[in-house]
């Protein structure tokens, strides 16, 4: 079996190829290379992009493709050393689902001692924004929930500084579907998880009236009391649109009103749940980023918060590692349970796992579905599993936790947010612009190249672990100190620009009837 992977500074060979480990048979392109250049310890056969991998050592049809110490394919054909190893000659291998539990559980001394300024509610959990919503709990009333927090614009906000915003939480599904099951049951989960997230200090729900998703319901099933700060209307029983926003503006204003008493205060950092996503991976996403992310989620889970990875299509293929860190059995059984679940809903639905890497993926450097996983558990760190949750079922447990998602960005993070996830770190190789409300969004760039490219966009740059010598440390201490300054209120850059209004996608399952 494939031993762990340990995360330490990569081996740069004559600052031309990256070693991962002696035991790989492929490096990585640290630049472009051209057929015929001599290096250090090969010649290089065929033109290799930067960021692409080229071949160690011969490699026969049929034998495993090794980065990372882990197999990421099968050569579909004789691969000679110093040749690109990509797609065109590399098979994706299943997962073995051969599982070991708990063998690499290491204990961890939680030391309370960080804090950061937010906001303390009245349930005891501390929020890093102060936002009112307006959620809507089926498509047909989309427009009116955007239309009523349109109203609260800058001018009008200005008079309440504690305010972060009036956000508008509305979606395409809500009626068409079956009234119980899956995909019934995580949609009011995620409803209830936004109307009870700490980074909403007051919320109005705003329905239609016939649909399947009935706001009654949603309170009575999760035990909710409307309330001063907690508010719904109905179109139908409003007497229409203009009445519904007429009416549903004056409710959220006294609601702004009540939310800006709220003030930052000193709050432990074990208050935070950190969301760890990563979109538009490249090479480099497993090498800087996701474990300058590991780390710094290592550094939050000693202070007894929460780090939360999702998207279980790519973790599969190193879900053996995650496992391996389970608190007890139980914990890396439901693991397994869920990528089994996944491998019946993509057969089912005719589709593939490895359909994942995306083609940008892929230009980026990464060639199967089980490479691209075990770059993105780095994201994780090294503390134990401590559990593993259903998508937007709230996270209970301090410590490192899943989350069954997608991989698909929007979908995964409206999970994890409303699983109570108040912070979000998300690294990206291509570049991404993605930003989410009611939890602030940092953007994590894995290369010097695409983080002056995208400077507007990225937040943090992990690319001088390469481009600098920073050690992965270094680098995870310092991005954990700017995710307390975000908590703290610092605005992020997606935030300036005022993303996060059409990220809310609930993972819609089941049939559209």
């Amino acid at each position: 079996m494939d031993k762990p992977i340990v995360w330490e500074k990569p081996q740069i060979a004559g600052s031309e190829l990256l070693v991962l480990s002696e035991t790989d048979t492929v490096a990585v392109a640290l630049q472009a290379l051209k057929a015929g250049k001599q290096l250090k310890s090969l010649q290089v056969q065929t033109d290799i992009p930067k960021g692409h991998k080229i071949a160690r050592v011969d490699i026969a049809k049929g034998e495993s493709i090794v980065k990372y110490a882990q197999t990421i394919g099968i050569a579909s054909e004789a691969i000679t050393q110093g040749s690109h190893v990509h797609t065109h000659n590399v098979e994706f291998k299943p997962t073995a689902g051969q599982y070991d539990f708990c063998t690499d559980n290491k204990s961890v001394e939680i030391a309370c001692t960080d804090t950061f300024q937010g906001y303390k509610r009245a349930n005891g959990e501390c929020g890093t924004r102060n936002f009112v919503a307006v959620i809507s709990s089926v498509n047909c009333s989309a427009t009116a929930a955007h239309n009523i927090a349109a109203a609260f614009d800058d001018d009008f906000l200005s008079q309440y500084p504690n305010v972060d915003g009036v956000a508008a939480f509305a979606h395409g599904t809500g009626c068409g579907l079956a009234d119980n099951g899956d995909g019934f049951d995580q949609l009011q989960r995620v409803f209830a998880g936004y109307a009870t997230h700490p980074n909403v200090a007051a919320v109005l729900l705003v329905g239609l009236g016939c649909e399947v998703s009935q706001l009654k319901g949603l309170l009575d099933s999760h035990e909710l009391a409307e309330g001063p700060q907690l508010r719904m209307l109905n179109i139908q029983t409003a007497g229409g649109h203009k009445k519904t926003v007429a009416r549903g503006v004056e409710l959220v204003a006294e609601m702004v009103s009540k939310a800006n008493e709220h003030t930052r205060t000193s709050c432990p950092a074990s208050a935070l749940r950190l969301a760890l996503q990563c979109g538009g991976s490249d090479a480099w996403s497993g090498v800087t980023a996701n474990p300058a992310l590991g780390f710094a989620a290592d550094l939050l889970v000693k202070q007894g918060a929460s780090a939360v990875l999702a998207e279980t299509p790519e973790v599969y293929g190193a879900e053996h590692l995650l496992t391996r860190r389970a608190t007890d059995q139980a914990v890396g059984e439901q693991l397994v349970e869920r990528i089994k679940w996944w491998e019946d809903y993509v057969e089912r639905n005719m589709g593939s796992l490895d359909n994942n890497p995306s083609p940008g993926n892929k230009l980026g450097g990464l060639t199967t579905i089980l490479e691209k996983s075990l770059g993105a558990v780095a994201k994780g760190g090294t503390t134990p599993l401590t559990g593993v949750y259903r998508y937007a079922e709230r996270i209970t447990k301090p410590g490192f936790a899943f989350m069954d998602s997608p991989g698909y960005d929007p979908a995964s993070v409206t999970g994890q947010i409303a699983s109570g996830c108040n912070l979000v770190a998300f690294t990206t190789g291509r570049g991404s612009t993605f930003g989410s409300k009611p939890a602030p969004c940092l953007k994590i760039a894995t290369n010097t190249d695409m983080y002056d490219q995208l400077s507007d966009d990225m937040d943090f740059n992990a690319g001088t672990i390469l481009s600098e010598g920073i050690s992965i440390e270094d680098a995870g201490t310092k991005l954990y100190k700017q995710l307390l300054d975000v908590a703290s209120g610092a605005a992020t850059l997606s935030e300036q620009v005022n993303m996060g209004n059409n990220e809310f996608v609930p993972w819609q399952i089941g049939a559209t009837m």
